[in-house]
């Protein structure tokens, strides 16, 4: 046996072990996805916004029920003036009390509007809800894949420093011409530049991981696979289009806008008010009850532009709906599609992963016992890293797809997930 074959084999078994493996131990590994995503509900900065706008409509709504306060009034009349009226003696008190009547319905439409809009508000936060999981979901995955690239970029270092060193032996033993040797250094200083490459998109995928989180320290390392996800072989879930965030959430944005137009209808009512007071008058000693109505004349303003208003927002929130349906529809059947076909990739990338694992085994055995140029090594090393990169692409469009899926259901992706 060449002396070369066994740091070949051995260098193969490294990366083959290496390449889908949990990666190096750093200090803060994120937990699985599951327990970060439950740790990010009362961390995440996006999380948080929405459920403060919950908690606005809620205090709206409490606030469109409340009824108008009355108004306390006190006048006092004929005093310092003049003749009869000289100092207090004639004068004339009233204290009053005046309260607003809402006609027409108002106080029940103002109720069932902000009602209404408190729905808007918790199908927003669920849209909210299942956007974030979906897009945690991908910056989890990314990470973990771009640690997973950094390390295949260490294992092609290997393997080119592998190839170089052989090229060295032959060309010591007068096989190979001093120029294979340029050629494979440049190989490997190649790997290099792509081993950097491969770092800072790890550092920024994390650095993204991190954000989106809130976490504080830095996540730096996957403790729990999820690509591993994607090699499950699963039924797709059956979605309907009237059942996604987005759908609900125009539903009841519409919902709202019929509840506005009722508002505006019932502000064309006018509102009476009603006093009742008590006056004292001075100069006979005597006191008196003071009652009286008030309405507005309806002339210039029946409110007949809010309503007209309120009907065109209720239609474009009405074609908005209609919309929300068809976009559901066709990102349905794209997620369905794209999870079928990255799921049969993954399938296909495996076998192909295995057969340029071996095709370059052989070639380097070839090139070793001089029956093969290092062209065809080098041209083997990258259909083999190539290979590795393509199911690695695979599995993320396959996990992608399923947690769009599960976005378009409203729900967390990969509920059985560890």
């Amino acid at each position: 046996m060449s002396s070369t074959r066994w740091p070949l084999r051995a260098a193969l078994a490294c990366v083959v072990a290496g390449a889908f493996s949990s990666g190096p131990t750093l200090a803060d590994p994120a937990p699985a996805y599951a327990e970060l995503l439950r740790r990010a509900q009362s961390a995440a900065p996006r999380l948080a916004e929405s459920r403060a706008h919950v908690a606005q409509s809620e205090g709206l709504a409490r606030q469109a029920a409340a009824r108008p306060n009355p108004t306390l009034s006190l006048e006092v009349e004929n005093f310092a003036g003049q003749g009869p009226f000289k100092g207090g003696d004639a004068a004339e008190s009233t204290a009053s009390v005046q309260q607003a009547l809402e006609l027409g319905g108002k106080r029940p439409a103002r109720i069932a509007a902000g009602r209404a809009e408190l729905e808007v508000a918790r199908a927003r936060a669920a849209m909210v809800d299942a956007a974030f999981a979906f897009d945690l979901a991908q910056a989890y995955a990314g990470a973990e894949a771009a640690d997973l690239r950094f390390r295949l970029a260490g294992d092609a270092i290997t393997l080119a420093e592998e190839d170089l060193r052989v090229t060295r032996a032959l060309v010591e033993a007068g096989k190979e011409a001093e120029l294979r040797v340029l050629q494979a250094r440049s190989a490997v200083e190649t790997a290099r530049a792509q081993l950097g490459e491969a770092q800072a998109e790890r550092e920024g995928a994390f650095a993204r991981l991190t954000a989106l989180t809130g976490d504080d320290p830095p996540i730096t390392t996957i403790a729990v696979s999820l690509l591993a996800h994607a090699d499950r072989m699963e039924a797709l879930p059956a979605v309907d289009p009237i059942d996604t965030p987005a759908y609900l959430a125009a539903q009841a944005e519409r919902e709202a806008a019929a509840r506005r137009v009722r508002v505006e209808q019932t502000r064309a009512a006018p509102d009476v008010s009603v006093s009742l007071g008590v006056r004292r008058l001075a100069g006979d000693d005597a006191t008196a009850l003071v009652a009286g109505v008030s309405a507005p004349f309806l002339i210039f303003d029946r409110n007949r532009g809010a309503i007209s208003a309120s009907r065109a927002e209720l239609t474009a929130a009405e074609a908005r709906l209609g919309a929300a349906r068809l976009d559901a529809q066709a990102e349905i059947a794209s997620a369905l599609s794209k999870a079928g076909a990255a799921q049969t990739r993954v399938a296909a990338n495996r076998q192909a992963e295995a057969t340029a694992t071996e095709a370059y085994r052989l070639t380097r055995l070839g090139y070793e016992g001089g029956k093969l140029p290092l062209v065809e090594v080098l041209n083997a090393r990258r259909v083999l890293i190539e290979a590795r990169d393509q199911i690695l692409n695979a599995r993320l469009e396959r996990l992608t797809a399923e947690a769009a899926l599960a976005r378009l259901q409203g729900v967390a992706p990969f509920g059985d997930h560890p």
